[in-house]
């Protein structure tokens, strides 16, 4: 019997580009997830094209990211300044493109489509049908879950991107969650079929994010060899809730006055989501508690800059409502710093409680200032937790996260064809 294997992978991420920086606009997480996976997955002999949202007008069609992996930008709407919450107005735009670039190749062009997030997802719906080949998805959020776990100045997702979940949900063929929780959420949130669902964790780069000299990767960010950092990444939205850290050290700072003179609270990210519409949030917020003078807003960095906020900094807090995964917790680790994070969603599986770092429960100040002056002021517990970290890390490599990705690949071709296959043979 004839045996097939997966040689490329059309990847859908219209709503954030893979060549955009992390932490600022709609570019976190899931951008990183792209990247990453699409250059594993290459040097595993599968080809990926990934397709997304041209957002400039001088941008070429196509570009290469890495050997193996394409990226191509499709004509859909404003070139900029078009919110999130307008594209699914350019649904058939972006699909009408996708469409378009198949057609120019003989049939058979991909094997699988994995499309990433809501909107991609519909695109990948309809591609699906047209192509005949398997639909595997990625939530990375869930409106329902954000719905349940929403911060108190934040909007709800709109009920049209409850329908629009649901119905991927029920025409994909593979559902990836990042971790087992995630996956009970989609079973009994969105009712999936359990046989369709996949759990593959998320990874973090290992050659990058990697335990080095904090007093060095101090002198090249200006800190002070003897302070105490409390670190944030991320976007800077309700979501993510860095006014939680905020509101902690300004306890800290009531409890004792004394740590003024060493504390330092870095939040390196830009303004995302609803965040932008208040984008000097956090420093209107950091005057109006008298931190001012300890908060640095530093811009989104890349990763060999951000592998240096992380070993300088004594902890770094991961104070999210809710988190499919929590990245930024595993590069944390990854470089010998324990993480504070809110016990919620994957945050549960990335920190590994009294190992690796501490897991808080709700977003009560009085607990996170807690939490933060434990290892602040208890050299033996921050150095215990530091020594735990990349060994809890390291368990998340990317190469495992594209391995566990071509299998689930290959489950969803031997459903479509009934055929046994491999992924490379």
């Amino acid at each position: 019997m004839r045996r097939r294997r997966v040689h490329r992978v059309a990847t859908v991420s219209m709503h954030t580009s893979p060549l955009d920086q992390p932490g600022t606009g709609d570019a976190g997480g899931l951008n990183v997830y792209v990247v990453e996976v699409a250059r594993r997955l290459a040097q595993l002999d599968i080809e990926v094209e990934i397709f997304t949202r041209q957002t400039a007008r001088d941008l070429p069609p196509v570009v290469e990211m890495a050997p193996g992996v394409l990226v191509r930008h499709v004509t859909a709407g404003p070139y900029e300044e078009l919110d999130k919450g307008d594209l699914p107005g350019q649904l058939c735009a972006f699909l009408s493109g996708v469409l378009r670039t198949e057609a120019m190749y003989d049939p058979g062009r991909y094997d699988v489509i994995h499309s990433h997030y809501w909107l991609s997802g519909q695109v990948g719906w309809l591609a699906k049908e047209r192509w005949g080949v398997p639909l595997v998805h990625t939530m990375h959020t869930m409106a329902k879950v954000k719905n349940l776990l929403l911060a108190e100045d934040d909007n709800p997702e709109p009920k049209a991107r409850v329908i629009g979940e649901e119905q991927v949900v029920d025409v994909a063929d593979r559902l990836i969650a990042n971790t087992d929780a995630e996956a009970a959420e989609l079973i009994d949130l969105y009712g999936a079929a359990p046989a369709r669902v996949a759990v593959v964790n998320p990874g973090v780069n290992l050659s990058v994010f990697q335990p080095a000299s904090k007093g060095a990767a101090r002198h090249r960010l200006d800190l002070p060899q003897d302070a105490h950092v409390l670190l944030f990444v991320g976007r800077i939205q309700p979501l993510k809730a860095p006014d939680v850290l905020l509101r902690a050290a300004a306890r800290m700072l009531v409890d004792d006055p004394s740590l003024r003179e060493r504390l330092i609270v870095a939040c390196v990210g830009g303004p995302s989501g609803n965040g932008l519409a208040r984008p000097d949030f956090l420093a209107r917020l950091a005057d109006e508690l008298g931190i001012a003078d300890v908060v640095r807003l530093v811009p989104p960095a890349r990763q060999e800059e951000l592998a240096d906020w992380y070993r300088a900094a004594d902890v770094t807090v991961v104070p999210s409502h809710n988190e499919s995964f929590g990245l930024v917790a595993l590069e944390s680790q990854a470089c010998g710093t324990p993480v504070v994070a809110a016990s919620v969603g994957g945050l549960r599986t990335a920190v590994h409680d009294g190992v690796s770092g501490l897991l808080v429960d709700g977003h009560d100040p009085a607990a996170w200032a807690h939490a933060l002056r434990s290892i602040v002021t208890r050299p033996s517990l921050r150095e215990r937790l530091a020594r735990g970290a990349p060994g809890h890390a390291a368990a998340f490599g990317w190469s495992a996260t594209a391995a566990r990705l071509a299998e689930v690949y290959t489950g969803a071709l031997r459903r479509l064809h009934r055929v046994p296959l491999a992924v490379n043979s």
